[in-house]
């Protein structure tokens, strides 16, 4: 229905996620985050099915729990992670897609479609790459 007067419409932050957290999963803070194919949160692994979500605010343990027993505070944003040395970022990768080798590397290919796409490349410097996870 259309509005007839003015409606305090609310907004959300889009920097910070509140994510439930997969069954099992260990998340470290720090850590780049993903959902799995259910949409729950776990740590980023060697996955086809994955999507990036952001970096993990604090250490959750659902190890011991169900699927959203709990929950962890994930940042979006740009973040340096770790080059992998087998399949390294490159200068020639910026501004282009990056994959997720585990919750702390980053790969410049997808490997035969077995790995997920964590985002944009936006640098690459002789510590990390940094990634934009939107």
């Amino acid at each position: 229905m259309p509005l007839n007067a003015p409606r305090d419409t609310i907004e959300r932050g889009r920097d910070l996620l509140v994510l439930r957290v997969a069954a099992g999963a260990k998340i470290h803070a720090g850590a780049l985050v993903a959902l799995n194919a259910t949409g729950f949160a776990v740590p980023g692994a060697l996955s086809a099915t994955l999507r990036a979500a952001g970096r993990a605010e604090q250490s959750i343990d659902n190890t011991g729990g169900a699927d959203g027993a709990v929950s962890v505070t994930v940042k979006r944003g740009a973040f340096r992670f770790s080059n992998h040395g087998a399949d390294a970022v490159d200068q020639s990768s910026i501004l282009g897609d990056c994959y997720i080798v585990d919750d702390a590397t980053i790969a410049k290919t997808h490997a035969g479609n077995t790995r997920s796409r964590a985002g944009k490349v936006l640098d690459v410097d002789v510590t990390g790459v940094w990634v934009e996870i939107v």
